[in-house]
């Protein structure tokens, strides 16, 4: 697992250094830095393969996971032209640096920094061991396509979630559900299918899905049916339900198949989601990672928040296991860059600090009625 993360000069992060935890929980104003964190995770991942093997450096531009541009573009625009990016990760108890040279226009930032390829194959970050969503999961479909390399080879989803339905299709039933934490009561067994099921349940009362894999067309046929007083209703295609099941499926398969020392990356889990069903999620996530499963995940709900909070509370997820940072920007006559403050958790959910811009829009709003 990684354990702490250094970055200089990376965007808006000008000098960050951050310990981290089973569930790391990244919130705060748009613009303010949380998604540059995340991609300087996505940059290393999908650059220090091809590192290893060519030297080439990191990957900006028509990446697997991200692209961002050219080096104007992810190069802290107040350092000197001297400096360079800096990424510093502990993990298993190894520390790995890279620095890479300020290049303006190049999609590639080269470095003369040890690969630590032998190593590096330990950590989640850079293994098979890792799953990430970005906020742009693939929209309702008719019919959703396959990938043995994704799904039979990497165990993967895909990024959008588009491989979703294959991973239901293929392991759906053979693939078991082992830590306790993360059952459903009320689901009809351990196997993933039923465990989807229970938990999406809980967002669309009565839900059941359907994944079935269409071998003349190369491609898997999904649809969701609800349970009525004498059985099931017709089933109903995606595209006829709205973006909030098809949008939310990927997020809880990605949370339910992950193990302990996976890593999980998930933007913004609450968009399309009613304010119940983003606290599921927040549940669900705290859930995992009480089991040992590393996530990063960026939100703006308080909603998915308040979900951790109880599950804190209700000891399901201790404090220890739990990091919360709120991201804001510095402003001032000479240069502006995030700044980043951990909000702390006790025992009973509460937290150290709610700076202005966290968790108070209901009550600003509220206060404008009175």
């Amino acid at each position: 697992m990684i354990e702490r993360i250094k970055i200089k000069n990376f965007k808006s992060l000008k000098n960050v250094d951050l310990s981290l935890s089973n569930l790391t929980v990244l919130t705060g104003l748009n613009g303010s830095g949380k998604s540059s964190l995340i991609q300087s995770l996505l940059l290393l991942r999908q650059s220090l393969k091809n590192m290893d093997k060519n030297n080439v450096g990191l990957i900006l531009q028509d990446g697997e996971l991200i692209s961002l541009g050219s080096g104007k573009d992810v190069f802290y625009q107040y350092a000197g032209k001297e400096e360079m990016i800096e990424f510093e990760i502990l993990a298993n108890d190894n520390i790995f640096k890279w620095c890479f040279k300020y290049a303006p226009n190049s999609d590639r930032l080269t470095t003369s920094e040890e690969s630590h390829s032998t190593q590096l194959s330990s950590v989640n970050l850079f293994n098979k061991n890792f799953q990430y969503l970005n906020t742009e999961h693939i929209s309702p479909q008719v019919s959703y396509k396959k990938s043995e390399f994704q799904v039979v080879k990497n165990r993967n989803i895909g990024i959008k979630g588009e491989y979703v339905a294959h991973y239901l299709s293929e392991y759906g039933l053979s693939e078991k559900i082992q830590d306790s934490d993360l059952l459903h009561p009320e689901a009809n067994s351990n196997s993933l299918i039923h465990q989807a099921d229970a938990w999406i349940s809980e967002i669309s009362p009565g839900a059941k899905l359907i994944a079935e894999d269409v071998k003349s067309l190369d491609m898997v046929r999904l649809a969701i049916k609800y349970e009525t007083k004498d059985g099931f209703t017709n089933e109903i295609k995606p595209i006829n339900t709205g973006f909030g099941i098809s949008y939310v499926l990927p997020v809880v398969v990605a949370i339910l198949k992950a193990h302990k020392d996976n890593i999980l990356i998930i933007e913004n889990p609450e968009s399309h989601l009613h304010p119940k069903a983003q606290s599921i999620i927040g549940k669900m996530a705290a859930y995992a990672a009480q089991t040992g499963v590393h996530l990063f995940i960026e939100t703006h709900s308080d909603h998915v928040l308040n979900g951790i909070r109880v599950a804190v509370k209700n000891e399901k997820l201790s404090k220890e296991n739990l990091k919360i940072f709120y991201f804001d920007r510095v402003l001032n006559s000479t240069e502006q860059y995030s700044n980043i403050e951990e909000i702390r958790i006790d025992k009973n959910g509460e937290l150290s600090s709610y700076p202005k811009g966290f968790l108070d829009e209901w009550n600003e709003q509220l206060m404008k009625l009175i």
